[in-house]
Protein backbone atom coordinates (compact mmCIF):
# COMPACT_ATOMS: atom_id res chain seq x y z
CA UNK A 1 0.00 0.00 0.00
CA UNK A 2 1.59 3.28 -1.20
CA UNK A 3 1.71 6.72 0.81
CA UNK A 4 0.39 8.36 -2.08
CA UNK A 5 -2.55 6.30 -2.32
CA UNK A 6 -3.88 8.95 0.44
CA UNK A 7 -2.83 11.83 -1.54
CA UNK A 8 -5.62 14.79 -2.19
CA UNK A 9 -5.76 18.35 -3.24
CA UNK A 10 -6.40 20.90 -0.30
CA UNK A 11 -6.05 24.64 -0.88
CA UNK A 12 -4.10 26.28 1.44
CA UNK A 13 -6.85 28.23 2.64
CA UNK A 14 -9.59 25.86 4.07
CA UNK A 15 -6.91 25.05 6.77
CA UNK A 16 -8.26 26.22 9.97
CA UNK A 17 -6.19 28.73 11.82
CA UNK A 18 -8.72 29.65 14.69
CA UNK A 19 -11.22 28.59 16.85
CA UNK A 20 -14.85 29.28 16.36
CA UNK A 21 -16.28 31.37 19.14
CA UNK A 22 -19.34 28.44 19.87
CA UNK A 23 -17.19 24.95 19.21
CA UNK A 24 -20.59 23.32 18.58
CA UNK A 25 -20.82 25.55 15.32
CA UNK A 26 -18.64 23.19 13.83
CA UNK A 27 -20.06 21.69 10.43
CA UNK A 28 -20.30 18.06 10.28
CA UNK A 29 -20.06 15.57 7.41
CA UNK A 30 -21.99 12.50 7.85
CA UNK A 31 -20.19 9.18 5.96
CA UNK A 32 -21.84 6.44 6.03
CA UNK A 33 -19.12 3.96 5.84
CA UNK A 34 -21.17 1.04 4.34
CA UNK A 35 -22.27 3.03 0.94
CA UNK A 36 -20.05 6.35 0.96
CA UNK A 37 -23.13 8.64 0.85
CA UNK A 38 -22.50 12.05 2.62
CA UNK A 39 -24.57 14.25 4.06
CA UNK A 40 -24.13 17.86 5.92
CA UNK A 41 -24.79 19.35 9.06
CA UNK A 42 -23.88 20.96 11.81
CA UNK A 43 -21.60 19.49 14.78
CA UNK A 44 -24.58 19.86 17.71
CA UNK A 45 -26.50 17.74 15.48
CA UNK A 46 -24.36 14.67 16.39
CA UNK A 47 -27.00 14.18 18.72
CA UNK A 48 -29.16 12.58 15.56
CA UNK A 49 -26.74 9.85 15.50
CA UNK A 50 -26.41 9.12 19.14
CA UNK A 51 -28.93 6.66 20.85
CA UNK A 52 -29.91 5.31 24.37
CA UNK A 53 -27.69 2.39 25.35
CA UNK A 54 -24.72 3.48 22.94
CA UNK A 55 -21.42 4.64 24.35
CA UNK A 56 -19.55 7.75 23.46
CA UNK A 57 -15.92 7.21 24.22
CA UNK A 58 -13.89 10.99 24.89
CA UNK A 59 -9.74 10.93 25.77
CA UNK A 60 -9.63 13.46 28.47
CA UNK A 61 -6.19 13.84 28.03
CA UNK A 62 -4.93 17.77 28.94
CA UNK A 63 -2.46 19.16 26.90
CA UNK A 64 0.41 20.87 28.99
CA UNK A 65 1.72 23.94 27.76
CA UNK A 66 4.97 22.58 26.38
CA UNK A 67 6.70 24.88 24.49
CA UNK A 68 9.69 26.87 26.20
CA UNK A 69 11.48 29.69 25.00
CA UNK A 70 14.63 30.47 26.62
CA UNK A 71 18.45 31.35 26.21
CA UNK A 72 21.41 28.93 25.78
CA UNK A 73 23.58 30.09 29.13
CA UNK A 74 27.09 31.40 27.66
CA UNK A 75 25.94 32.44 24.43
CA UNK A 76 22.18 34.20 24.88
CA UNK A 77 21.40 32.76 21.55
CA UNK A 78 17.37 31.56 21.83
CA UNK A 79 16.86 27.98 22.19
CA UNK A 80 13.03 26.13 21.45
CA UNK A 81 12.12 23.17 23.86
CA UNK A 82 9.08 21.15 23.44
CA UNK A 83 8.76 18.84 25.99
CA UNK A 84 7.78 15.14 24.43
CA UNK A 85 7.58 12.75 27.14
CA UNK A 86 8.37 12.48 30.76
CA UNK A 87 11.16 9.93 32.43
CA UNK A 88 11.96 10.75 35.91
CA UNK A 89 13.35 13.29 38.04
CA UNK A 90 12.48 16.21 36.25
CA UNK A 91 14.04 14.80 33.21
CA UNK A 92 12.14 15.18 29.96
CA UNK A 93 12.86 13.97 26.26
CA UNK A 94 12.36 17.20 24.38
CA UNK A 95 12.61 18.46 20.58
CA UNK A 96 15.05 21.32 20.60
CA UNK A 97 15.67 23.72 17.86
CA UNK A 98 18.16 24.38 17.23
CA UNK A 99 19.49 21.21 18.17
CA UNK A 100 22.59 21.00 16.64
CA UNK A 101 24.58 23.18 19.37
CA UNK A 102 22.72 21.74 22.29
CA UNK A 103 25.14 18.74 22.91
CA UNK A 104 25.09 17.41 26.17
CA UNK A 105 26.48 19.55 28.86
CA UNK A 106 24.90 22.69 27.49
CA UNK A 107 22.83 24.51 29.96
CA UNK A 108 19.50 26.65 28.67
CA UNK A 109 17.64 29.09 31.10
CA UNK A 110 14.20 30.25 31.12
CA UNK A 111 12.26 32.87 32.60
CA UNK A 112 15.15 34.70 33.56
CA UNK A 113 16.23 31.45 35.60
CA UNK A 114 12.86 30.58 36.96
CA UNK A 115 13.88 27.36 34.93
CA UNK A 116 16.78 25.84 34.20
CA UNK A 117 17.99 23.05 31.96
CA UNK A 118 20.57 20.67 31.32
CA UNK A 119 21.24 18.29 28.09
CA UNK A 120 22.20 15.33 29.70
CA UNK A 121 22.49 12.54 26.10
CA UNK A 122 21.09 13.23 22.58
CA UNK A 123 18.41 10.17 21.89
CA UNK A 124 16.30 8.59 18.86
CA UNK A 125 16.20 10.85 15.62
CA UNK A 126 18.54 13.78 17.80
CA UNK A 127 15.69 14.46 20.60
CA UNK A 128 17.11 15.80 23.64
CA UNK A 129 17.46 14.76 27.47
CA UNK A 130 17.04 17.52 29.55
CA UNK A 131 17.06 17.30 33.19
CA UNK A 132 15.45 20.65 34.72
CA UNK A 133 15.86 22.29 38.15
CA UNK A 134 13.52 24.88 39.71
CA UNK A 135 12.23 25.81 43.13
CA UNK A 136 8.43 25.66 43.64
CA UNK A 137 6.34 23.08 41.67
CA UNK A 138 7.58 22.65 37.97
CA UNK A 139 3.56 22.06 36.72
CA UNK A 140 3.08 26.04 37.93
CA UNK A 141 5.99 27.25 36.83
CA UNK A 142 5.28 25.62 33.26
CA UNK A 143 2.20 26.66 33.40
CA UNK A 144 3.30 30.80 33.66
CA UNK A 145 6.02 30.29 31.06
CA UNK A 146 4.83 27.62 28.87
CA UNK A 147 3.11 27.97 25.16
CA UNK A 148 0.95 25.82 23.62
CA UNK A 149 2.41 23.30 21.39
CA UNK A 150 0.26 24.60 18.45
CA UNK A 151 0.65 22.29 15.15
CA UNK A 152 2.92 23.82 12.71
CA UNK A 153 0.23 24.29 10.14
CA UNK A 154 -1.46 26.99 12.71
CA UNK A 155 0.24 29.95 11.80
CA UNK A 156 -1.79 32.47 14.19
CA UNK A 157 -1.55 32.89 17.84
CA UNK A 158 -3.97 31.48 20.36
CA UNK A 159 -5.46 34.12 22.40
CA UNK A 160 -6.78 31.83 24.81
CA UNK A 161 -4.69 28.54 26.09
CA UNK A 162 -8.44 26.78 27.31
CA UNK A 163 -9.30 26.63 22.95
CA UNK A 164 -6.37 23.81 22.50
CA UNK A 165 -7.99 21.98 25.39
CA UNK A 166 -11.19 19.94 25.11
CA UNK A 167 -13.86 20.77 28.21
CA UNK A 168 -13.40 17.35 29.52
CA UNK A 169 -9.63 17.57 29.57
CA UNK A 170 -8.53 16.03 32.86
CA UNK A 171 -4.96 14.32 32.95
CA UNK A 172 -2.29 16.37 32.13
CA UNK A 173 0.38 14.85 29.68
CA UNK A 174 -0.01 15.83 26.14
CA UNK A 175 1.52 17.57 23.43
CA UNK A 176 -1.19 18.04 21.26
CA UNK A 177 -5.12 18.08 21.98
CA UNK A 178 -7.13 15.18 20.30
CA UNK A 179 -8.95 18.06 18.36
CA UNK A 180 -12.36 15.68 17.67
CA UNK A 181 -13.36 16.40 20.94
CA UNK A 182 -13.05 20.26 20.65
CA UNK A 183 -16.29 20.22 19.11
CA UNK A 184 -17.59 19.53 22.17
CA UNK A 185 -19.67 21.91 24.91
CA UNK A 186 -20.46 21.33 28.46
CA UNK A 187 -24.34 21.48 27.30
CA UNK A 188 -24.24 19.36 24.41
CA UNK A 189 -22.38 16.60 26.77
CA UNK A 190 -25.17 16.98 29.47
CA UNK A 191 -27.63 16.64 26.69
CA UNK A 192 -25.85 13.28 25.37
CA UNK A 193 -25.89 12.03 28.86
CA UNK A 194 -29.68 12.68 29.57
CA UNK A 195 -30.53 10.78 26.03
CA UNK A 196 -29.22 7.44 27.84
CA UNK A 197 -26.08 7.41 25.81
CA UNK A 198 -22.98 6.19 28.15
CA UNK A 199 -20.10 8.72 28.19
CA UNK A 200 -16.53 6.64 28.68
CA UNK A 201 -13.48 8.28 29.39
CA UNK A 202 -10.25 6.93 28.43
CA UNK A 203 -6.81 8.68 28.16
CA UNK A 204 -4.10 8.25 25.84
CA UNK A 205 -1.47 11.33 25.91
CA UNK A 206 -1.06 12.69 22.42
CA UNK A 207 2.53 12.38 21.20
CA UNK A 208 3.99 14.94 18.03
CA UNK A 209 4.47 11.48 16.48
CA UNK A 210 0.92 13.02 15.32
CA UNK A 211 1.90 15.02 12.66
CA UNK A 212 4.73 12.97 12.25
CA UNK A 213 4.85 13.08 8.07
CA UNK A 214 4.89 9.59 6.40
CA UNK A 215 8.14 9.72 4.63
CA UNK A 216 8.47 5.96 3.52
CA UNK A 217 6.70 4.92 -0.30
CA UNK A 218 5.43 1.97 1.03
CA UNK A 219 3.42 2.36 4.33
CA UNK A 220 4.10 -0.36 5.99
CA UNK A 221 7.76 0.70 6.56
CA UNK A 222 6.26 3.96 8.87
CA UNK A 223 7.50 3.68 12.50
CA UNK A 224 5.05 4.96 14.46
CA UNK A 225 5.66 6.95 18.22
CA UNK A 226 4.36 4.77 21.01
CA UNK A 227 1.88 6.53 23.35
CA UNK A 228 0.71 5.84 26.86
CA UNK A 229 -3.10 5.12 27.46
CA UNK A 230 -4.61 4.38 30.80
CA UNK A 231 -8.53 2.53 30.75
CA UNK A 232 -10.15 2.46 34.40
CA UNK A 233 -12.26 -0.49 35.28
CA UNK A 234 -15.46 1.37 35.30
CA UNK A 235 -15.08 3.27 31.95
CA UNK A 236 -14.03 -0.54 30.42
CA UNK A 237 -17.48 -1.60 31.74
CA UNK A 238 -19.49 1.40 29.44
CA UNK A 239 -17.95 0.10 26.57
CA UNK A 240 -18.31 -3.34 27.10
CA UNK A 241 -21.85 -3.58 28.28
CA UNK A 242 -22.76 -1.27 24.88
CA UNK A 243 -20.90 -4.23 22.97
CA UNK A 244 -22.64 -6.75 25.09
CA UNK A 245 -26.20 -4.94 24.42
CA UNK A 246 -25.70 -4.54 20.80
CA UNK A 247 -25.35 -0.60 21.01
CA UNK A 248 -22.98 1.26 19.13
CA UNK A 249 -19.43 2.00 20.56
CA UNK A 250 -18.52 5.70 18.86
CA UNK A 251 -15.25 7.27 19.49
CA UNK A 252 -14.19 10.47 19.62
CA UNK A 253 -10.97 10.84 17.49
CA UNK A 254 -8.29 8.72 16.45
CA UNK A 255 -6.65 9.12 19.65
CA UNK A 256 -9.92 7.52 21.50
CA UNK A 257 -10.32 4.80 18.62
CA UNK A 258 -6.25 3.82 19.16
CA UNK A 259 -6.84 3.08 22.66
CA UNK A 260 -9.93 1.01 22.97
CA UNK A 261 -8.33 -0.91 19.38
CA UNK A 262 -5.15 -1.33 21.84
CA UNK A 263 -6.15 -2.00 25.01
CA UNK A 264 -9.14 -4.81 23.54
CA UNK A 265 -8.52 -8.67 23.82
CA UNK A 266 -9.21 -10.65 20.98
CA UNK A 267 -12.91 -10.98 21.35
CA UNK A 268 -13.03 -7.09 22.24
CA UNK A 269 -13.63 -7.17 25.63
CA UNK A 270 -11.49 -4.21 27.70
CA UNK A 271 -10.64 -4.48 31.40
CA UNK A 272 -8.99 -1.99 33.22
CA UNK A 273 -5.27 -1.65 31.72
CA UNK A 274 -2.70 1.04 31.36
CA UNK A 275 0.55 0.78 28.73
CA UNK A 276 2.17 2.01 25.26
CA UNK A 277 0.56 1.95 22.21
CA UNK A 278 2.29 2.26 18.55
CA UNK A 279 -0.78 1.01 16.95
CA UNK A 280 -0.58 1.24 13.38
CA UNK A 281 -4.37 1.35 12.14
CA UNK A 282 -4.91 1.32 7.92
CA UNK A 283 -6.91 -0.19 5.62
CA UNK A 284 -7.43 -4.13 6.22
CA UNK A 285 -7.11 -3.46 10.14
CA UNK A 286 -10.34 -5.07 11.44
CA UNK A 287 -12.13 -3.13 14.40
CA UNK A 288 -12.61 -4.49 17.61
CA UNK A 289 -14.27 -2.46 19.34
CA UNK A 290 -15.06 0.62 17.31
CA UNK A 291 -18.33 0.92 15.57
CA UNK A 292 -18.41 4.44 14.44
CA UNK A 293 -15.88 7.78 14.74
CA UNK A 294 -16.37 11.15 15.44
CA UNK A 295 -12.79 12.78 13.73
CA UNK A 296 -11.53 16.08 12.22
CA UNK A 297 -10.48 16.17 8.52
CA UNK A 298 -6.71 15.16 8.32
CA UNK A 299 -3.85 16.09 6.44
CA UNK A 300 -3.07 14.43 2.99
CA UNK A 301 -0.66 10.83 3.14
CA UNK A 302 -0.63 10.74 7.10
CA UNK A 303 -1.30 8.00 9.40
CA UNK A 304 -4.98 9.46 10.58
CA UNK A 305 -6.22 9.63 7.12
CA UNK A 306 -5.17 5.65 6.86
CA UNK A 307 -7.22 4.98 9.75
CA UNK A 308 -10.28 6.59 8.61
CA UNK A 309 -9.69 4.85 4.91
CA UNK A 310 -9.35 1.44 7.29
CA UNK A 311 -12.92 2.51 8.98
CA UNK A 312 -14.98 3.30 5.86
CA UNK A 313 -12.67 2.32 2.46
CA UNK A 314 -10.26 4.67 1.27
CA UNK A 315 -12.24 5.48 -2.15
CA UNK A 316 -15.36 6.31 0.03
CA UNK A 317 -12.98 8.31 2.26
CA UNK A 318 -11.36 10.05 -0.33
CA UNK A 319 -14.63 10.62 -2.26
CA UNK A 320 -16.05 12.63 1.16
CA UNK A 321 -12.81 14.52 1.29
CA UNK A 322 -13.22 15.63 -2.18
CA UNK A 323 -16.79 16.98 -1.09
CA UNK A 324 -15.31 18.49 1.63
CA UNK A 325 -13.01 20.83 -0.37
CA UNK A 326 -15.81 21.32 -2.89
CA UNK A 327 -18.29 22.31 -0.23
CA UNK A 328 -15.36 24.58 1.65
CA UNK A 329 -15.16 22.77 5.16
CA UNK A 330 -12.41 23.86 6.99
CA UNK A 331 -9.66 20.90 7.68
CA UNK A 332 -7.38 19.74 10.62
CA UNK A 333 -7.16 21.00 14.29
CA UNK A 334 -9.26 24.14 14.45
CA UNK A 335 -11.80 22.79 11.68
CA UNK A 336 -14.93 20.89 11.04
CA UNK A 337 -15.74 17.88 12.00
CA UNK A 338 -16.93 14.14 10.47
CA UNK A 339 -18.98 11.54 11.79
CA UNK A 340 -18.26 8.12 10.11
CA UNK A 341 -20.90 5.51 11.18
Amino acid sequence: MKRQDFYFELPEELIAQDPLEDRSSSRLLVLDKKTGAVSHHVFREITQYLHPGDCLVINDTKVIPARLIGEKEGTGAKVEVLLLKRKENDVWETLVKPGRKMKPGARVSFGDGLLKGQVLDVVEEGNRLIQFSYEGIFEEILDQLGQMPLPPYITHQLEDKNRYQTVYAKHSGSAAAPTAGLHFTPELLKEIRESGVEIAHVTLHVGLGTFRPVKVDDILDHHMHSEFYRIEASEAEKINRAKETGHKVICVGTTSCRTVESAADENGRLRECSGWTDIFIYPGYQFKVLDSLITNFHLPESTLIMLVSALAGREHVLVAYEEAVKERYRFFSFGDAMLIQ
